[in-house]
């Protein structure tokens, strides 16, 4: 079968598409045919080598898959040709191997391309706002690159939690993606501080900012909340990690939360997958939608990376091997 693989560390021309023998599934294991890999900023990191925890070279990355069930190890209750959408690792393939148990029956409706931007994305931002961050009707959050994978997910959902919506982007037409999905308040970041745009629009600033981006933007986000109020930090796409002042959490009572997908699904799994069943009727309803941007061939994945990379997509992004 053909896959991409991370042969070093590196910028996206490390990439490479080889050939490789198809994985075989054990016990509680299925292997996927792939009709979809999500590219998530995690793949991106990754091959950078900055991701804590991240897989040495040579590896085949990817985080989620879409396909149908090729083939079943011992033990598992699924059957071949189901879609289906996982996570797990290596799915910029033709095959994939996953854990059963993380198995997803694609929503009615949904294609392959929407189904790879749902597990990630949508549980990340779920989880975030809610399992995590224990978001209410009527509070306001700030949620950072909100025309993005994550991004788009958690404006739809805070939206119909009854937040009051501030977003950030970098462009009018990625403000408009967010406002289309019901970002009350959008903020080009690039020509406005987020901060003073908040004070001059809030009495005292937000209840809750979802941050995604580390580096100095968590320190600024800080001085965006009211007292009392939460921060849940879910990565670093700026390429280096938040560092919050411990005077300013002191001084404003704020609470402080981390949140890792993959961790947290070793450690809490049914925390984070009972978010599961409400999701899922939301995709099925129409009341949330995947964001799908575009596809490239999985020859084409180092465009892939660049595009997501150089922060011009807006919603998920796929390789269809």
């Amino acid at each position: 079968m053909k896959a991409a693989q991370v042969p070093a560390y590196g910028d996206g021309d490390v990439l490479e598409v080889i050939e490789t023998d198809k994985p075989e599934p054990g016990k509680g294991e299925v292997r996927i045919e792939v009709k979809a890999a999500g590219i998530n900023f995690a793949d991106i990191m990754q091959r950078r080598g900055h991701y804590h925890g991240g897989p040495k070279p040579p590896y085949i990355p990817g985080l989620e898959v879409a396909g149908v069930i090729d083939k079943t190890g011992d033990g598992v209750g699924r059957e071949e040709g189901e879609r289906v959408v996982a996570m797990g690792d290596s799915g910029y393939a033709e095959y994939a191997v996953v854990d059963a148990a993380g198995l997803l029956t694609i929503p009615e409706g949904l294609s392959f391309e929407e189904a790879a931007g749902f597990p990630v994305q949508y549980l990340t931002a779920h989880n975030c706002l809610h399992e995590w961050g224990n978001l209410e009707a009527g509070e306001s959050v700030l949620i950072h690159a909100a025309a993005g994978g994550v991004g788009t997910a958690a404006v739809q959902l805070a939206d119909k939690a009854g937040a009051e919506v501030f977003g950030t982007a970098s462009t009018q037409a990625k403000l408009d993606k967010a406002v289309s999905l019901g970002c009350d308040h959008p903020i080009n970041y690039e020509e406005e501080n987020f901060v003073d745009v908040i004070d001059a629009q809030t009495d005292h600033g937000v209840d809750m900012v979802l941050d995604g981006i580390g580096g100095e933007t968590t320190s600024q986000s800080l001085d965006a909340l009211k007292y009392f109020g939460r921060l849940v930090a879910y990565g670093a796409a700026c390429g280096e990690p938040g560092r919050p002042r411990t005077d300013n959490i002191l001084f404003g009572n704020y609470t402080v939360i981390g949140y890792h997908l993959g961790r947290a699904m070793q450690l809490k799994p049914m925390k984070v997958m009972g978010a599961v069943p409400e999701l899922q009727e939301m995709l099925e309803s129409g009341d949330v939608q995947v964001q799908f941007d575009r596809s490239f061939d999985l020859d084409e994945v180092e465009a892939a990376h660049e595009y997501v990379e150089s922060r011009q997509s807006m919603g998920k992004v796929v390789i269809t091997p």
